[in-house]
């Protein structure tokens, strides 16, 4: 496994924690703004984590 593949996903599983806890901040405080963040932060993050995956398998 490419170094480069693992950081992206472990970026992308570390994006993907910080937005399910906004959102979940969000919600709780009815914050529409703090809960898109998090939606955010979570899509950005499953992006990252299948960036790492592709760079992982091209450097197969």
């Amino acid at each position: 496994m490419g170094k480069d593949g693992l950081k992206d996903k472990i970026k992308g599983q570390i994006n993907q924690l910080k937005g399910e806890l906004k959102d979940d901040s969000g919600k709780a405080s009815d914050n529409k703004k703090l809960q898109a963040e998090g939606k955010w932060d979570k899509v950005k993050g499953i992006a990252q984590e299948k960036l790492g995956e592709l760079k992982d398998k091209v450097n197969k």
